[in-house]
């Protein structure tokens, strides 16, 4: 999958937190919360990354920007790699990239106006000398986001959670980056507000010419939005494809049980893939491929290697070796999506507008 051309590369990446006990604090284990995670996004290409609460993807986001620091792996942003990054160099690469966070609340300091919120990253780079010349250019940034110009003087808890979301948008959007992960975005919003979010979210891709990282647990809303899907489990990769290839086919059996969830109008006796059991323990995940304790395809064999991501399609990869398996969402079975517009009819599902191509 390597890509010297790609405008970001993560390989290896891994993300252990240290467990320690004892009088004498000493180290008595890890939290494999990322375990050698490999992708690339190209410009101006979403990327969506989907799995259950825990799986890591968060931590993914955040240690693409640094935000936490990485246990080891490479992160190439334009060929440089920002791991190795000092103090001096890391600022200058947060004009590039800038994340917007899940909690539109939390986020924002409640002691500043809108104004200050949005400017903060104007003066912090240096980009804007002035008060008025800062004023100008937030009021501008507001109005993108479809915020009028009575805003810039409120604070945070004068507004709504779409609001606050999309001052949060604004913020990411000040400095003019080329990369920006949006860390589950709308999970915090009412539905209604969500497709308002989803839809300024592509509007701004389109605009500015955007290349994302699109973090959530719902397949559906990523759907909308995503060129790309990356499947996370338990800190690993467990599929990655285009978006058409994995709706229609997917092959993996955890992919296969994210989409079994999606709901249909109209379909009252559907299939639905319930996996049995807890998510493993990130301490001491199960030898061989970490799914195989939930995945009723699993053998024996399962319980060996780990399963490395392999081709199984054009740009469609797979971490898993059962080569022999019938999946509900392959070639077009009787649980896949009908037609081309499978992406339009899933988002449509969950934001309440089926069978369109925009949410509204």
């Amino acid at each position: 999958m390597t890509d010297t051309g790609a405008l970001l590369d993560v390989q290896g990446l891994r993300k252990w937190y240290e467990l320690r006990a004892g009088i004498i604090p000493r180290v008595t284990g890890h939290v494999k919360a990322v375990d050698d995670v490999s992708f690339q996004l190209q410009a101006r290409e979403v990327l969506g990354i989907a799995g259950e609460s825990g799986s890591g993807k968060s931590t993914i986001g955040r240690c693409v920007l640094r935000l936490i620091e990485p246990t080891a792996g490479e992160i190439r942003f334009h060929g440089k790699d920002i791991s190795r990054y000092g103090r001096n160099d890391l600022k200058a690469f947060r004009r590039h990239a800038q994340i917007v966070f899940q909690d539109p609340f939390a986020s924002l300091d409640p002691k500043m106006t809108i104004e200050e919120i949005v400017g903060e990253p104007l003066q912090v780079q240096g980009m804007v000398s002035t008060r008025r010349a800062r004023r100008d250019r937030v009021a501008g940034l507001l109005q993108t986001v479809s915020l009028g110009l009575e805003y810039l003087d409120r604070s945070p808890h004068e507004l709504s959670g779409g609001q606050r979301q999309r001052v949060g948008i604004a913020r990411a959007l000040s400095v003019g980056p080329e990369l920006l992960v949006a860390d589950e975005p709308v999970s915090a919003l009412d539905v209604s507000i969500q497709a308002q979010i989803v839809n300024l979210l592509e509007d701004l891709k389109d605009r500015f010419g955007l290349a994302m990282l699109f973090i959530s647990h719902d397949i559906a809303v990523m759907a909308h939005l995503a060129d790309r899907i990356a499947v996370v489990y338990l800190g690993q990769v467990m599929e990655i494809a285009p978006k058409r290839s994995l709706l229609r086919g997917t092959r993996h059996p955890y992919t296969e049980a994210l989409l079994s969830a999606v709901p249909e109008p109209g379909v009252r006796h559907r299939q639905r893939i319930v996996l049995e059991g807890d998510v493993p323990n990130s301490i001491d995940p199960p030898s061989g491929c970490v799914f195989r304790t939930r995945c009723r395809y699993a053998r024996a064999e399962c319980g060996g290697q780990r399963p490395q991501l392999r081709m199984v399609a054009p740009d469609h990869y797979t971490a898993c070796i059962r080569d022999d398996i019938s999946l509900a969402f392959v070639g077009g079975g009787k649980d896949a999506p009908a037609s081309n517009e499978e992406s339009s009819r899933v988002q449509g599902q969950v934001l309440g507008h089926p069978g369109i191509g925009r949410v509204v």
